[in-house]
């Protein structure tokens, strides 16, 4: 998600990006992973290698402290509450003051994320890939300032995306009936009712989803499904929204779907 954003950024004219991660490798696999999809546009002809090299050119990586002089942090931690406000608290030492804080989270809270710090948080939420998909969720917390929601909305809109504004809640708008919908699949399959290819195709020919509940699971990352469906259900304390016990063995297992090479779907021989 990190590389998609730099990419989005990158390609939008008037932007630069520091991409930073806590170890200097990953940053630059990061980048590695922008110029990928730089260079396959370039062989399908939708830019040329000069405005390829141009963009690359626009990101730097590194570690966190190369953020001295930046006038926007997204954070793309793993989602976790304690490790996305610990970041935060590191960040606010090094970046200016006047520096806009952005969360790319996908369930969490944005109030409790920025209780604590010197400046107001807003919730900038991608969907993956990044550099393609058209929406960012901008997330207002109980703190976070109508000015800095018209801004972010405003920024979306020059990086070529569409901004839908909401309310803190649980799973926002997007992941609250997405990833739910993705659990109900797995309990449809833990029950025995067809195939985990049954249930996909059922979905994809019965209701036009481009992908079946699992595979989309598995695209995701089950680790993440689960985390998303575990805040939804503390926050709302609703037995719907409880997680698939299948689901919870197959992360424990290190099944998480392609990242690990096998989810409901055997990728390892890709």
């Amino acid at each position: 998600m990190g590389a998609g954003i730099a990419q989005a950024f990158a390609m939008t004219e008037g932007y630069e990006v520091d991409l930073c991660d806590i170890k200097e490798e990953f940053a630059e696999n990061g980048k590695a992973k922008v110029a990928k999809n730089l260079a396959f546009l370039v062989k399908k002809e939708k830019m040329t290698q000069d405005q390829a090299d141009a963009i690359l050119a626009k990101i730097k990586t590194g570690l966190k402290e190369i953020c001295t002089d930046v006038d926007m942090v997204i954070e793309v931690c793993p989602e976790k509450m304690e490790i996305k406000k610990q970041t935060f608290k590191e960040l606010s030492a090094i970046v200016p003051k006047n520096a806009i804080f952005a969360s790319n989270t996908s369930s969490l809270s944005i109030t409790e994320m920025g209780n604590g710090l010197d400046r107001p948080l807003i919730g900038m939420h991608f969907f993956n890939p990044a550099d393609r998909m058209k929406l960012i969720e901008v997330i207002a917390g109980e703190n976070t300032p109508a000015e800095l929601v018209e801004q972010i909305k405003k920024i979306s809109e020059e990086i070529g995306k569409t901004p839908v504004q909401v309310n803190e809640a649980a799973g926002f708008v997007v992941n609250r009936i997405l990833v739910p919908m993705i659990n109900e699949g797995i309990c449809v399959l833990e029950a025995g009712v067809a195939s985990a290819s049954d249930i996909d195709t059922a979905m994809k020919l019965g209701a036009n989803h481009p992908m079946g509940p699992l595979e989309l699971g598995d695209y995701i990352g089950l680790d993440i499904v689960l985390a998303i469906m575990e805040v939804i259900y503390a926050e709302t304390g609703d037995s719907k929204y409880r997680p698939a016990p299948l689901l919870r063995k197959m992360v424990r297992a290190g099944k998480l779907g392609r990242k690990s090479g096998i989810g409901f779907y055997d990728y390892s021989a890709k």
